[in-house]
């Protein structure tokens, strides 16, 4: 066997991902792609890989991984989840180098739903439509399209993990406060009045949610001109209210077009934020102006660029020094 990572008992909703796929929507490809896009490129550079290497994206729990491999350096961000090699413990947000036959179990967290292992070197795994992304709902990249399951193994561009020493970094907390939304662009399928109970409720996430979207429950919301719009796009983030009333946000395994009026849509910079609120927890949102999205934009992408410079080397544990009468 080639070297690999090995799932032994991986958790229910493992896939492959990166920063997902550029340029394709209008033929009806989705993107996919990272939902917590600062935790992806965060933890690839805990392990010295490009920010857009494919790491295993999981959902509440990563379950449990071999190494397969002379050594391997590792790094799980996204929260702070429970980790062990052997059954010693390790810590999230920096890396660590584990050798061949270890066994790498990533439990679960309170502060978070997606969780990134990310390995240096990267995944031996071919690019579709310049992707590795995984999308569920065409069977498109990762690992033949699908979700991994006990005894895949995931081909390693690496047989040792690289010189030099480990790094960490400060758990990354999102910000707290609204969610910041664009109104539109079939705002004016609601009342005004509408609009405004839109913006100043609280939502509550529910546990109806995967990588396509999530829905929210509050007070309903009463369509003034109808349910039903001609298909247009969609991007993730936009917020749909379908004829029942309770709104529902796309997100990276979206559709590329839909018949539900379109709200809001999340800004870019907040969307890794609500895909990391869990369910029960709640939400608001506040309406910004276009100028302001493209400012938060700006800082979102300046933020993804110096994450590297947050990181900080971890300092070689002294040499146990035996007693003297030995």
């Amino acid at each position: 066997m080639s070297d690999a990572l090995l799932a032994i008992a991986p958790g229910p909703y493992v896939t492959v991902q990166d920063s997902g796929r550029r340029g394709w929507r209008r033929f009806g490809v989705s993107g996919a792609g990272a939902m917590d896009i600062v935790a992806l490129h965060l933890a690839n550079a805990l392990v010295g890989n490009p920010a857009d290497t494919a790491a295993l994206e999981f959902a509440h729990v990563g379950g449990t991984w071999e190494i397969a491999a002379e050594s391997c350096r590792i790094a799980v961000t996204g929260g702070d989840f429970a980790m062990s090699a052997d059954g010693v413990p390790l810590a999230a947000w920096r890396s660590h180098t584990l050798v061949r036959g270890q066994l790498l179990t990533i439990g679960g967290t309170r502060d978070a739903v997606w969780g990134y292992l990310a390995v240096a070197g990267g995944f031996d795994i071919a690019a579709r439509l310049g992707s590795v992304a995984t999308h569920l709902g065409s069977g498109l990249g990762g690992a033949n399209g699908r979700r991994l399951a006990g005894g895949d193994a995931l081909p390693l561009l690496i047989s040792r993990a690289p010189m030099g020493p480990e790094r960490r970094s400060a758990p990354q907390r999102h910000a707290h406060g609204p969610m910041r939304v664009v109104l539109g662009p079939q705002d004016d399928f609601f009342a005004p009045e509408t609009v405004e109970a839109f913006l100043g409720a609280t939502w509550r996430v529910t546990h109806r949610a995967d990588r396509m979207g999530t829905w929210l429950e509050g007070p309903k919301l009463a369509h003034a001109r109808g349910f039903n719009v001609v298909s247009d796009g969609l991007v993730p983030g936009c917020i749909q209210v379908p004829g029942g009333g309770q709104p529902v946000v796309l997100l990276m395994d979206c559709q590329t077009l839909g018949g539900y009026p379109k709200l809001a849509t999340i800004v870019t910079a907040d969307l890794p934020r609500f895909t990391q609120t869990r369910p029960g927890r709640h939400v608001t949102f506040a309406a910004v102006d276009i100028a302001t999205a493209h400012g938060l934009y700006r800082e979102h992408q300046t933020r993804l660029a110096e994450l590297k410079h947050l990181l900080h080397d971890v300092p070689e544990a002294p040499a146990r020094r035996l007693p003297s009468h030995w």
